[in-house]
């Protein structure tokens, strides 16, 4: 196999399911160059693709996925393709009607792996009024700054996601953007055990608890926003405009250095040597290739791991208590 289309390595998860450590984030790839995207990543290797309603590109995700099997580069079952419930599919009567119309979106048959995104039940929205609805509960809300919310517990969600993995639309269900204590609620009253956990993770937010936690529940966790602060300078995000870069970070720069790597290899090796799968972006070719196989050329110590775990700060870019002055007490 031609190095250009090298494919990262595999975790099986708690149902025997293999599932790519590299994952290319989708999150914030423009319309316009999506679907070309994803067809490039395809030939350069990447296999599985972390996608979600509220990204606004899953047509175009699902494009380039048909371009590379139109093309016989690859087979559906070659892919692990994974997308996210919004807040307002919570209701059991709507989670398969979110489900639907991603399926839809993308021309796929089933989903590998589908999270909740955040644990917050938002007012249904039809698409026909707003797709993807974002924070829009209701033209009268939007007015007046507000939400309105779903009396619906995690759990009845859950149970709607299981019914569908059953009918054969999901391959794995996974959760995402919750606590300890919730993950351990949901273990009391599921029948299905959550297969992946993805949350932000990257050296100044550790999560140490958290990941072992669920590394005891044999439930793999997933990384987005491995870069810290430059996954959200775009977004305005005060906290990440006055954060200082991880990519400049003394420590983080000494060690890629020392290993004459980059400072991105770095801090995603320091995730998997966690047992933390990634999902690195980015739009250019050598930079794809770069963050598909940094394992290949780096092994950190154990000092060079103990000291990039050492910058936590327990600073969390992604917190849902700002939405629209809303308090909502995700991470409370």
């Amino acid at each position: 196999m031609p190095e250009t289309t090298k494919l990262a390595r595999t975790v099986k998860l708690n149902n025997g399911v293999e599932m790519p450590i590299v994952s290319l984030g989708c999150w914030k790839i423009p319309n316009d160059v999506c679907a070309n995207q994803v067809y490039e990543a395809i030939k350069l290797g990447y296999r599985s693709f972390d996608g979600a309603c509220d990204y606004g590109n899953e047509v175009e995700v699902g494009q380039g996925i048909k371009r590379a099997i139109d093309e016989k580069l690859v087979e559906r079952k070659d892919l692990f393709i994974i997308s996210k419930l919004w807040n307002s599919f919570h209701h059991p009567d709507h989670v398969e009607y979110g489900l639907d119309k991603t399926l839809k979106d993308m021309g796929l048959d089933y989903l590998d792996l589908y999270y909740i995104h955040f644990p917050i039940a938002f007012k249904f929205v039809p698409v026909e009024e707003r797709y993807p609805p974002g924070f829009y509960t209701g033209k009268q809300d939007e007015e007046q700054g507000k939400f309105t919310f779903e009396k619906v517990t995690y759990l009845q969600t859950w149970k709607a996601l299981e019914k569908l993995v059953e009918a054969g639309k999901i391959k794995c269900l996974g959760i995402s953007n919750v606590r300890g204590v919730l993950i351990q609620d949901l273990l009391n009253g599921c029948s299905i055990k959550p297969q992946c956990l993805q949350v932000e993770h990257h050296p100044y937010l550790t999560q140490e608890n958290l990941i072992q936690y669920a590394k005891n529940q044999e439930i793999q966790v997933v990384a987005y926003s491995s870069f810290g602060p430059a996954s959200f300078l775009e977004m305005d995000v005060e906290l990440a405009k006055s954060t200082p870069s991880l990519f400049e970070h003394q420590d983080i720069v000494s060690i890629a250095n020392n290993h004459k790597v980059s400072p991105s290899d770095v801090l995603l090796r320091w995730a998997t040597q966690n047992g933390v799968a990634v999902i690195p972006k980015s739009s250019k070719p050598q930079r794809l290739l770069q963050n598909l196989h940094f394992e290949d050329k780096l092994t950190l110590s154990k000092e060079d791991l103990n000291k990039i775990s050492s910058l936590n700060k327990n600073l969390r870019f992604n917190d849902p208590w700002g939405w629209n002055n809303a308090d909502i007490p995700t991470f409370a």
